[in-house]
């Protein structure tokens, strides 16, 4: 048992050690962004989302509460900044499935987004973890243009082979959980 200050008891739990220690993958991603800041090594953020805010509780200024609001436009991709003099424009995906990524996981606005980057000299690309398999891949935008097209007219998905062959494993590690500047320093620069 365990005694609390508010002297509840709660049961001691065995707690499963897991690769990526309980943290949620864009948790991961900003870790090791914030590893790179502090280190001087990247300046990489996350973008916020532009909302509108429509209707605001005002119970007590100090407990204000977002009631009501809307996305401006949609979001282009999750993370951008500068590294080595070279931006740097990336979308994070998760999923469940084993054997390979669904396309309707990435929006057309966000493949434009990507093509256009790259097109002015931007590393673009898309990070990819399969959470049930604790595997991290990098995939550069040309193919994730490449496979989005592909998907208009016959499958629908990115197999797990695909990832394999033309993507990068990244390796999780303990401060960098997510190190896609090591892919991009082998790969770009």
């Amino acid at each position: 048992m365990i005694n609390y200050p508010n002297k509840k008891r709660r049961q001691d739990r065995k707690i499963v050690s897991t690769a990526n220690r309980g943290m949620n993958f864009e948790n991961m991603i900003n870790q090791t962004n914030e590893f790179y800041l502090n280190n001087d090594l990247a300046i990489i953020h996350k973008k916020p989302i532009p909302i509108q805010i429509v209707k605001v509780d005002y119970k007590q200024r100090s407990a204000a509460k977002i009631v009501e609001a809307y996305y401006k436009l949609p979001s282009t991709t999750d993370y951008n900044g500068i590294y080595k003099g070279r931006y740097i424009d990336f979308e994070a995906k998760e999923t469940k499935n084993k054997t390979s990524f669904p396309i309707k996981n990435i929006h057309e606005h966000q493949v434009i987004h990507l093509e256009q980057c790259a097109k002015h000299g931007a590393i673009a690309f898309i990070i990819i973890y399969f959470s049930l398999l604790d595997r991290i891949f990098f995939l550069d935008q040309k193919y994730v243009s490449e496979y989005y097209h592909r998907a208009k007219n016959s499958r629908k998905s990115i197999t797990l082979a695909e990832i394999e062959k033309y993507g990068i494993e990244i390796t999780e590690g303990y401060r960098k959980p997510v190190d896609y500047l090591k892919v991009i320093d082998e790969h770009y620069l």
